[in-house]
């Protein structure tokens, strides 16, 4: 049968008009010199959604026949993935050992996208997958926890995108390691895109000067040596734009309109018919649907001056970001420079008082783009967020308003070649369900069943009150007769312990501390799920939780269950804290003593803890006026301890771990497990107890004469301020001989002139002379080997306050170089702390020994966990010592709370 020619031509000719528009859609995209594209686990090649032929890494090139044939290395697929792209999502090559793929390329920057499924493998765990992942020297994920991070985003996937500089003669190589510090934890991943970019698209060309770095002076440029992560690539105003349209390298472009900060009248002007003109910037920059829409502020100048334009994009902080802004006038009424003038905001900072797209581009239709780069480093915690922000100016010709047509960011790499953010905060568990009440099928059940509630309420009430009456006596009893039996009493509530912790209980009053279930505990720890620990204890794991529906944060802190180690320090925290109330104190919410467990419940402290934010962590560095700050509310705390609470406390494990800060920054002492009451007597100064503490810290004139007095909390705050000012730890093995102990490093420098050496670089610039040596003053006073030779916490309250003072008055008067006297009554003078020691106009002088040869008089048990140990030693005393000489309350692998 003959087919008829005019179905036959009309079909020639919607080829011919399909063909043409194809042709000049693609005529300024860019063709990639390399383009890989490789779907791990798999075998063969597929197919993908926008056509693209993805081949599969098993016996490829890529992938060593060793690393491939390995046992620890498997390849798995997804039975049901709904709403997943198949392709390259559902295989996935999952090692309990690194492996790597090796890309041989040609010279050049390239685009790297990571793409993970964190789905439950054969064999492997969902929570299990943490994992980090490197390009050469660069570092782009560290200890990236899949699964959080899929809970926290927008979908099932994540897929990442990175740029990257390869030299001549080298290979591409990403290796995936799977974390050490977690038991099973596991690399996977489903796919990787290797794809070539123009040069310099994004990295700075060699002739530039480079572009305006906000709050700088000087220009900012993207070095080859430098790795990006695209963080952010926005259509404004637009609609979502696919990979598979864009300009030839596949990138994704998102619409804005979630990430505007607040909902006004929007104006959407666009022109889908204007001829653009490239003549400034390439045409595959971005696809030209990025510059046919825009959001502007409208044509209402009376409104317009009065608000901006502002998108909020979450960052994470510590880093630089290269912000790019789209712009182009395509409006036919605005063609020359002045018509169309506003102001550019980013981080709440003035970037263009006058910004003119018609200026920039030099003509209506014309893209043109402008880069800008920022520090986001003011604040440690996860996210900041990154306002960029459009308002009008009053002096524009003809339009008062504003326009924007696209924006791109991107995190730069810092000096180490790291572009690793912190996982996000794990998600609050759901509250567990109730089963409703079950309703009775009849009247005459009904009748039945409010019978027996009566009775039962009658006999419950009866028995309640025979019981009530056994422990009034009980209590009467065991009170004259001094506990014998092994019932603690402490004041208005019991703690009883027997030596089976199956029938131990325990009772205080909702006034001073909240009892929780276990069922409560478990429900705001998703059953003691091991994505929500955030530090590691002396005898268990501590939880971040989620209490009263999920709306409140809060630390949990869990004995190992079932084990008799640390009841003592589990007892004594619950004695004092829920009797202590302060500022600058962690407050503990409630407790959990079911079964076999014994579980705190604190306080949230958002920023962890105050060593997280000096040394060995991704924060970066507190300012001087922060840890003077700091230092002062946690001497704050422990001089209440000291002199303000009804009965003298004394910490005994004063260390930076246990010093939290929350969200406003203010310092909280915590861990009192191993606190004790001070002496009671008039006629006796100390206690007389086993010596424990943290190793680095320790008071030496306790450690040789075991007897404890609140000047030993002071001797270990001394060498807190000495971690503050130097930020290194205060036991440090790796240094030069004289440097490994921080306390005895520092009163050497202070007594040879060079205290300054101690100082963190960092702060280079940051301290008044004046403010150094008042505070230098206080921490050395502290550490007088003599305990009577040390000021009182009081005292050294005051001298950190007088520190701060000079500080502030210096930075008022622009005179950091001089001394600045200051102002002072005879009342204030009066307060001045006077040394007791011979040297008293000099109180860097030290009477004690050498810090580090302290210990070497009697046998003591060690745990060590990094640059920290945890101590008890061996004299027989009052105190029932701990076998492992670790406790409950210490937190030996912080990782925040």
């Amino acid at each position: 049968m003959r087919t008829p020619l005019l179905p036959c031509f009309a079909a020639l000719c919607l080829v011919v008009i399909l063909l043409h528009h194809m042709i000049s859609t693609v005529a300024g995209n860019y063709t990639p010199v390399d383009q890989i594209l490789l779907n791990c686990g798999f075998s063969g090649n597929s197919t993908a959604s926008d056509a693209r032929i993805w081949i599969g890494d098993v016996n490829s090139k890529f992938l060593t026949h060793e690393q491939s044939q390995s046992q620890s290395s498997l390849t798995s697929t997804v039975k049901e993935a709904p709403n997943v792209p198949q392709v390259p999502f559902t295989d996935a090559r999952l090692s309990l050992a690194p492996f790597t793929y090796v890309f041989p390329v040609t010279a050049g920057q390239k685009f790297v996208r990571l793409y993970f499924y964190p789905a439950s493998y054969s064999n492997f765990d969902r929570s299990n997958a943490l994992f980090s992942v490197k390009v050469g020297g660069f570092t782009l994920l560290s200890n990236f926890n899949a699964s959080l991070n899929a809970d926290a985003g927008s979908g099932p996937t994540i897929s990442r995108e990175y740029c990257v500089n390869i030299e001549e003669d080298q290979r591409l190589n990403i290796t995936f390691t799977p974390s050490s510090n977690v038991s099973n934890s596991y690399a996977f991943i489903n796919g990787i895109e290797i794809l070539s970019m123009p040069t310099n698209l994004y990295y700075t060309p060699a002739d530039d000067q480079g572009f305006d770095f906000i709050g700088q002076q000087n220009q900012y440029r993207i070095e080859n040596s430098t790795s990006l992560e695209m963080v952010y690539r926005l259509n404004v105003g637009g609609k979502t734009i696919s990979s598979a349209d864009d300009t030839g390298m596949f990138r994704g472009w998102q619409d804005d309109f979630s990430y505007l900060k607040e909902y006004r009248t929007l104006f959407l002007p666009f022109n889908n018919t204007i001829k653009l003109k490239f003549t400034v910037i390439p045409q595959y920059t971005a696809p030209e649907d990025v510059y046919r829409t825009a959001r502007t502020l409208g044509n209402d100048s009376t409104i317009n001056l009065s608000y901006n334009l502002t998108w909020q994009f979450p960052v994470d902080s510590g880093f630089d970001y290269l912000i790019r802004l789209h712009f182009c006038e395509f409006q036919p009424e605005i063609i020359q420079a002045s018509d169309r003038i506003f102001h550019i905001f980013i981080a709440n900072q003035t970037t263009d008082e006058a910004a003119d797209v018609i200026l920039w581009s030099g003509g209506n239709g014309v893209p043109v783009y402008k880069d800008y780069a920022v520090s986001m480093r003011a604040g440690t915690e996860k996210k900041v967020n990154l306002y960029v922000a459009i308002g009008a100016e009053p002096q524009s010709t003809s339009y008062v308003d504003a326009i924007l047509n696209g924006v791109e960011i991107f995190k730069v790499s810092d000096y180490n070649g790291n572009l690793a953010g912190p996982n996000p905060d794990p998600l609050p568990p759901n509250p567990p369900t109730i089963a409703p009440p079950v309703q009775a099928k009849s009247s005459k059940g009904n009748k039945t069943t409010i019978f027996a509630a009566a009775a039962g309420g009658v006999a419950g009430f009866i028995l309640l009150s025979i019981l009530g009456f056994l422990i009034l006596r009980r209590g009467k009893r065991v009170k004259d007769s001094g506990s014998s039996d092994g019932t603690s009493w402490w004041g208005p509530f019991s703690f009883t312990t027997t030596k089976s912790t199956k029938t131990r209980k325990s009772s205080l009053p909702s006034a001073l501390s909240r009892y929780f279930s276990l069922a409560e505990i478990k429900a705001a720890t998703n059953n003691f799920d091991d994505t929500f620990i955030i530090g590691v204890g002396g005898f268990g794991n501590v939880y971040k939780g989620f209490i009263d529906g999920g709306d409140r944060p809060v630390a949990i802190k869990r004995l190992v269950p079932g084990s008799q180690q640390g009841v003592h320090e589990f007892e004594t925290e619950i004695e004092l804290l829920s009797q202590l109330r302060h500022l600058h104190l962690v407050s503990l919410i409630g407790y959990c003593n079911d079964g076999m467990e014994m579980i705190l419940v604190y306080d949230y402290m958002a920023r962890g803890t105050l060593r997280d934010h000096l040394y060995k962590s991704n924060n970066p560095p507190l300012s001087w006026k922060q840890r003077l700050q700091i230092c002062i509310g946690a001497a704050r705390g422990l001089s209440y301890l000291h002199t303000d609470a009804k009965q003298t406390i004394i910490h005994r494990d004063v260390k930076t771990t246990n010093i939290l800060l929350d969200e406003e920054w203010v310092a909280k002492v915590s861990d009192f497990g191993l606190s004790r009451t001070g002496p009671t007597g008039v006629s006796k100064a100390h206690v007389s107890t086993v010596v424990k503490g943290s190793f680095g810290y320790l008071d030496p004139e306790y450690y040789r004469r075991q007897q404890l007095t609140e000047k030993s909390d002071v001797y270990s705050f001394g060498v807190v301020l000495f971690e503050v000012l130097s930020a290194r730890p205060p036991i440090l093995k790796t240094a030069e001989k004289k440097q490994v102990s921080l306390a005895e490093w520092a009163r050497q420098s202070s007594r040879n002139g060079k205290f300054d050496q101690i100082v963190d670089p960092t702060l280079k610039g940051q301290i008044a002379t004046e403010c150094l040596n008042k505070f230098g003053e206080v921490a050395v006073s502290c550490l007088h080997d003599s305990g009577v030779e040390r000021p009182s916490m009081n005292d050294v309250v005051w001298g950190l306050e007088f520190a701060l003072q000079l500080q502030e008055s210096i930075e008022k008067v622009g005179k950091p170089d001089h001394v600045v006297e200051l102002e002072m009554n005879d009342a204030e003078k009066a307060l001045l702390p006077q040394s007791k020691s011979d040297d008293s106009n000099n109180m860097f002088s030290s009477s004690g020994g050498q810090v580090s040869s302290i210990y070497s008089n009697s046998e003591v048990t060690m745990t060590s966990s990094g640059d920290q140990q945890s101590f008890s030693s061996t004299y027989k005393d009052s105190d029932r010592l701990v076998s492992s000489g670790a406790v409950f309350s210490e937190i030996m692998n912080p990782q925040g709370r």
